[in-house]
């Protein structure tokens, strides 16, 4: 689409059968199809993408630009850019985000907080309000 940049190309993944202990960190792309029980957090000083597959799961916090999730993520969430939340998706924690997109069939069981828009917009106001009748 027009005005749209590339996402990051998925450059890691971890695979169905693999389970991760502890934290990881990473740049550019990763997908997720196995276990993770720990913090999930994307370099922030470039675009970022993380994938949380069907047969996927997350058990921690996931920091990262552009968020797919179709599997489990028990934990908090942060997009800085989008959240895509696919018909498995199921999330046991608050969602921060700055666009969200959620698809019927995905499930969360926590609060949804956008984050603070850098400029306020201006309220529109009705041409006909305040007019005398």
């Amino acid at each position: 689409m027009f005005g749209k940049k590339a996402p990051p190309p998925i450059k890691s993944l971890i695979a169905q059968g693999s389970r991760i202990e502890g934290n990881l960190r990473f740049t550019e792309g990763l997908r997720v199809d196995g276990e993770v029980s720990g913090n999930i957090t994307a370099s922030a000083d470039a675009p970022s993408m993380l994938v949380i597959s069907e047969c996927g799961s997350v058990e921690g916090e996931i920091r990262a630009g552009h968020v797919i999730v179709n599997g489990l993520v028990r934990g908090p969430v942060h997009a800085s850019e989008l959240l895509e939340l696919q018909p498995k998706a199921r999330i046991e924690g608050d969602i921060h985000y700055k666009c969200l997109e959620m698809h019927q069939g995905a499930v969360i069981a926590g609060q949804l907080k956008p984050l603070a828009q850098e400029e306020e917009k201006p309220l529109l106001k009705l041409a006909a309000s305040g007019a005398p009748a």
